[in-house]
């Protein structure tokens, strides 16, 4: 995961609608990029939940939230309608950000090993820094850790 201090990477990814949302976008705001393997799976979907329940919390705050993953536009569209998400999902199938924010690893599952992505969260601040940054995320206790640190 990229560190603390680093200048946040650049990108432009289309959306669960098929727009395209660059992290320039966003300049002003604190954004919260939260990185996982993939739509529709269990652990996902209640990482997505978690950032769903508390979206309100977020928003009160001025934070833009952001959910990468390697699935399409349409199966972003299909999780975001089948769970409610009301929060920005962007399809990066080339791993443009995965491999920029370096969340693109080795993973063993099973005995086996393949590429895959590593579930993490960074927060960017308003001057496009990451002021915030976790690998190997709990998937319910992600944005409430991310919470906690924008509070503190």
């Amino acid at each position: 995961m990229i560190p603390v201090g680093t200048k946040a990477p650049e990108f432009t990814l289309q959306d669960k609608d098929g727009n395209t949302v660059s992290l320039s976008d966003f300049a002003g705001k604190k954004v919260v990029l939260y990185f996982y393997p993939r739509d529709n799976t269990p652990g996902c979907t209640k990482q997505a939940c978690a950032y769903r329940d508390n979206f309100a919390a977020f928003q009160d705050k001025g934070v833009v939230v952001i959910g990468i993953s390697k699935d399409s536009v349409k199966s972003h569209q299909n999780f975001a309608t089948k769970f409610d998400l009301p929060f920005i999902l962007l399809s990066d199938p080339e791993r443009q950000a995965i491999e920029a924010y370096d969340v693109w690893h080795e993973k063993k599952m099973c005995g086996k090993v393949s590429m895959g992505v590593v579930r993490s969260t960074c927060v960017i601040d308003e001057n496009g820094m990451v002021i915030y940054s976790a690998d190997k995320v709990k998937t319910d206790a992600d944005p409430l850790n991310v919470l906690a640190f924008l509070e503190a």
